[in-house]
């Protein structure tokens, strides 16, 4: 992994691949390669680091009108030029680049490859070297392809270039996104659309374990078996200013700022002419019918999850579990008899997640994903899919697709609570419309909380996040945001586990962020800061507006109780922004991260 383009066409080659990788960047990578073919042969070009070194080491005067090209997040190999992608056969004729893990490589190297020298560490490297062997034995270059797919154990998306047809790019998929871009008398491949607006935003699906012949004027699908098969096309509903950066620095504060808008394009997606909610009646056939309902999720959407099933058990009823996808993948719980699974993606390309989702499907259980990519991997295999309109998102550290989720998640907790005639006093969209109001007052506060970031983070190692209720998941959510854009250890915790083990981990200046929104436990959240100060901590409560403390910090204004995770997450994820950036950390691009996780 991380991302895949390729163009055949009349173009310089060149150039649109370089563009490509660079909308993939949010992505999260460790290196980068191209490779382009011309009457000369194929030239590779790779490099450890960003897009911007690749650059240098190009040949500007070698033109062409086909490539591939590739952005890497090392799995197999420490990230370097030589492993970097694309990889080149032993004989140099074939040229390749790959996302995914090939969980049998080794065996495999050693069944048909033993003879063969490896230049790099990368599971990649045989799936070249394959071809290679098995176009040597007799094999045309298609038919070599497709048996060395068929051999492959894992995931991979990959395309091929062989020096002695360079009209044609060679396509395979198999648990990875791939996309196909037609336009007339061009094709490009993509593992994201946004990569190749530039070219064209009509594109086709490619299927598991199909392979793609792409020329200029030809895109031929095919089961591994060699059956062609026949597929529309659609149109991809992205509009490249989205993802631009504008006057920001950074793509995350973009994002930030972006959230009041985005809960408001989700009431108006999801209101009708009534001022009711809009949704299909069968994903609300679906809901009320489970007896049970699984959340399954990963990193910050697992934090949405956990928001998700108290709003899901508290307006309607409905007993919910909310699992990590890694976790319940290999180690699935007893089920209830009528599940309803609901998978929650930003991209809807997670891994781990579609492994779950694969095997619910094959025991007859119904799916239900919500993601921000209508057209994914996610969005297509499961049975219904709600979307949260919350447009492009750049930055690896996840914000705006964060509250979305938890707002389509009031959405369905309502409109299933009607559904079911359970009397409940509250109108989701309605106390959306103050929410959105309360985010925009906290994001137009970016000098108070870069203040804050400089107080409690600037010289510490690491810091606590506090919480009781619905203010634990967003303690979850907080500390994950400061970790992975500052590097600073931050762990959340449920406020009444303090003295089960965490606060031997206080000393004199350490950073504790309390959330106080939840009325019930305002006094015992209270209670536990107070026990942290009195062994060093440096406190830093965030409360809400009508059960504030005048020692307070931060006073977020009212919302209901429901909601108030949408609205307190804000100044965390601002502090985490500030904190990051004083500390000269790519705050947009964080190391050993991805945005995309399509591996396990």
């Amino acid at each position: 992994m991380c991302g895949i383009v390729g163009y055949i066409g009349t173009e310089d080659a060149k150039e649109i691949l370089l563009r490509g990788l660079e909308k993939l960047e949010y992505r999260g990578y460790d290196s980068a390669g191209i490779a382009i073919a011309n009457a000369e042969g194929v030239h590779v070009y790779k490099e450890k680091g960003r897009i911007a070194a690749l650059r240098d080491v190009v040949d500007h005067d070698e033109a062409a009108v086909v490539g591939i090209g590739h952005t890497r997040w090392a799995t197999h190999g420490v990230p370097s030029q030589v492993n970097a992608h694309p990889h080149q056969s032993k004989t140099s004729r074939f040229t390749i680049v790959h996302n995914g893990v090939i969980e049998n490589y080794e065996q495999l190297r050693r069944a048909h490859l033993a003879d063969v020298t490896m230049v790099s560490d990368t599971d990649t490297e045989i799936i070249v070297q394959l071809v290679d062997k098995f176009v040597a034995e007799g094999l045309q270059t298609e038919e070599a392809f497709r048996q060395t797919l068929s051999l492959l154990e894992g995931s991979y998306a990959t395309a091929l270039i062989d020096e002695e047809d360079r009209e044609t790019i060679y396509v395979g998929k198999n648990k990875s996104p791939l996309l196909i871009g037609v336009n007339e008398g061009v094709n490009v491949i993509a593992s994201d659309a946004m990569a190749m607006l530039q070219v064209t935003n009509e594109f086709m699906e490619i299927m598991d374990k199909e392979i793609v012949v792409v020329t200029s004027e030809s895109v031929t699908v095919k089961t591994l078996d060699g059956e062609e098969v026949s597929r529309d096309t659609y149109i991809a509903e992205l509009d490249s200013t989205d993802i631009e950066k504008g006057t920001y620095p950074h793509y995350m504060l973009k994002e930030i700022d972006e959230q009041p808008f985005v809960i408001r394009n989700i009431i108006s997606k999801y209101q009708d002419e009534n001022d009711s909610i809009k949704l299909d009646e069968n994903i609300r056939q679906a809901v009320t019918d489970a007896d049970r309902i699984y959340i399954i999720a990963a990193g910050t959407s697992y934090h949405a999850g956990l928001v998700g099933k108290e709003l899901i058990e508290k307006i309607a009823g409905i007993p919910v579990e909310t699992h990590i996808a890694s976790e319940f993948l290999y180690n699935m719980p007893l089920l209830s008899k009528k599940p309803l699974f609901i998978f929650i993606s930003q991209s809807g390309e997670t891994a781990d997640l579609r492994g779950v989702l694969v095997n619910v499907k094959e025991q007859g259980f119904k799916a239900l994903t919500i993601t921000n990519v209508p057209g994914s991997t996610l969005s297509r295999e499961a049975d219904y899919t709600l979307h949260t309109y919350a447009g492009p998102e750049i930055a690896v550290a996840s914000t705006k697709a964060y509250t979305a989720q938890m707002a389509v998640f009031a959405i369905l907790a309502v409109d299933a609570a009607r559904a079911a005639n359970v009397e409940i006093d509250f109108d989701p969209l309605q106390e959306l419309a103050i929410v959105a109001n309360a985010m925009e007052i906290f994001t137009n506060k970016k000098e108070e909380m870069e203040q804050i970031a400089r107080d409690f983070m600037s010289v510490s190692r690491n810091a606590f996040f506090i919480g009781r209720s619905m203010d634990y998941h967003v303690c979850l959510e907080g500390a994950l945001k400061l970790k992975e854009i500052s590097y600073i250890q931050a762990e959340g915790f449920a406020g009444g586990e303090l003295k089960h083990g965490t606060i031997a981990l206080i000393e004199d200046g350490t950073p504790v962020i309390g959330l106080a929104t939840q009325k019930n436990v305002n006094l015992n959240i209270r209670g536990n800061m107070k026990e942290v100060v009195a062994r060093g901590a440096s406190p830093c409560m965030i409360s809400m507006e009508g059960w504030e403390d005048e020692e307070d910090t931060i006073v977020l204004p009212h919302v209901h109780e429901y909601l108030t995770p949408l609205v307190s997450v804000i100044p965390l994820q601002l502090i985490s922004y500030y904190a990051a950036l004083h500390r000269g950390c790519d705050v947009d691009k964080p190391r050993n991260l991805a945005k995309s996780v399509t591996v396990e």
